[in-house]
């Protein structure tokens, strides 16, 4: 109905774009699109990809005149990233006709380990110079703290020692990718991949004991006495907890019981807003693009840690010094990082901070 109905300008979430695309076929009316938070559609490939981006590609550069994709993350995992957002702008035209000759001409594989068949590719040594020519004459990148007066996030990074218990728990898992637990449970990770889950697990406080994930046993209680002082010295100020797996969940309400988790329920954004919620807690995934968070607190604690930084970064941006300064908030954003001292932890923080580099370093490149 909201279609059918003259205006300037529609606006659209990326689920109902297959449906709009179908919904008009070939009678297209929009000659102008921007696509807010494009970094949604770096999955696109050519036949393949999300039905979203496909849906949009279809018309992207046959019926529309102009197109402006807005992101604050173009490269959250590398530069491999950029490829779908630029062709969505020239169709090929900068970073190559499709994502394998991109990747053939800008990247080499190498194997991971002795498994022939695992392998990652990595940028070639001229691909970051090359790349930012090729795109720099149609991206522009505009920093708030160029323009506005912005405080910086007050990072504090809580490293807690894991019990002995737990230390041994975790070294079986890392060294022989096997462990026997109290409960008489027996875990096993059967690849590397699996291996560094279930060190992320152990990590945290607890692990899961078979393959649906439904079951799990508690290992040790060191990240929750941190964030229990956390919460503490916050003094009856809201703090927003950033957790990963579904068992850090189960933990969390148990041992902070006044807290409740962010869900799909318009009141519980709202209730967050007016100050109502002591502990928010939320996966990274669910409280990203678009959430206005910045009114119910400024800070934030990781409970658990993954490597997606454009997840990281987002969650971040909806109490961070941007959101707060738009919402008249003169307040610093504190951001806590909980970790376990001599685990996967570290490696995973410092994957990050690579990755946002070679995003900075890309930005940076395109401004004017």
């Amino acid at each position: 109905r909201a279609l059918q109905q003259q205006a300037d300008i529609y606006c659209i979430n990326y689920d109902n774009l297959k449906w709009m695309v179908e919904f008009f076929g070939e009678r297209w009316p929009f000659r102008t699109v921007v696509a807010d938070e494009c970094s949604k559609l770096k999955g696109f490939r050519l036949g393949r990809g999300t039905q979203r981006a496909r849906a949009l590609a279809k018309h992207v550069h046959t019926k529309v005149e102009r197109y402006i994709g807005l992101t604050g993350t173009p490269a959250p995992n590398g530069l491999q990233d950029l490829w779908a957002l630029l062709w969505m702008v020239d169709r090929g035209a900068r970073l190559e006709s499709s994502f394998s000759k991109f990747t053939d001409r800008w990247f080499r594989p190498i194997r991971i380990g002795s498994d022939p068949h695992a392998v990652r590719v990595v940028p070639t040594p001229n691909a970051f110079k090359e790349i930012q020519d090729k795109v720099r004459d149609v991206c522009l990148s505009l920093e708030p703290g160029d323009y506005f007066d912005l405080r910086q996030p007050i990072v504090n990074t809580i490293r807690v020692t894991l019990p002995e218990h737990a230390k041994r728990m975790y070294k079986a898992m890392e060294q022989e990718m096997w462990l026997a637990l109290e409960c008489g449970a027996e875990v096993e990770a059967f690849n590397a991949a699996s291996k560094t889950i279930k060190c992320l697990q152990l990590a945290n406080g607890a692990v899961y004991t078979d393959a649906t994930r439904r079951a799990w046993a508690d290992v040790h209680d060191a990240k929750l006495h941190a964030l229990d002082a956390i919460i503490e010295e916050a003094a009856g100020m809201p703090v927003l907890v950033a957790y990963h797996f579904k068992s850090d969940l189960a933990r969390l309400q148990r041992a902070f019981p006044q807290g409740r988790v962010l869900d799909k329920h318009p009141d519980t954004i709202r209730d967050w807003n007016a100050g109502h919620i002591p502990v928010l807690f939320t996966h990274p995934a669910s409280a990203g693009h678009g959430l206005n968070l910045q009114d119910g607190g400024n800070i934030l604690a990781f409970f658990g840690h993954w490597w997606d930084l454009e997840q990281y970064q987002q969650i971040i941006e909806r109490i961070g010094p941007t959101r707060q300064a738009q919402a008249g908030h003169n307040r610093p954003v504190f951001i806590h990082h909980i970790i376990a001292a001599g685990t996967v932890d570290e490696l995973v923080m410092a994957r990050r901070e690579s990755k946002r580099e070679v995003q900075d370093l890309l930005l940076d490149a395109v401004k004017r």
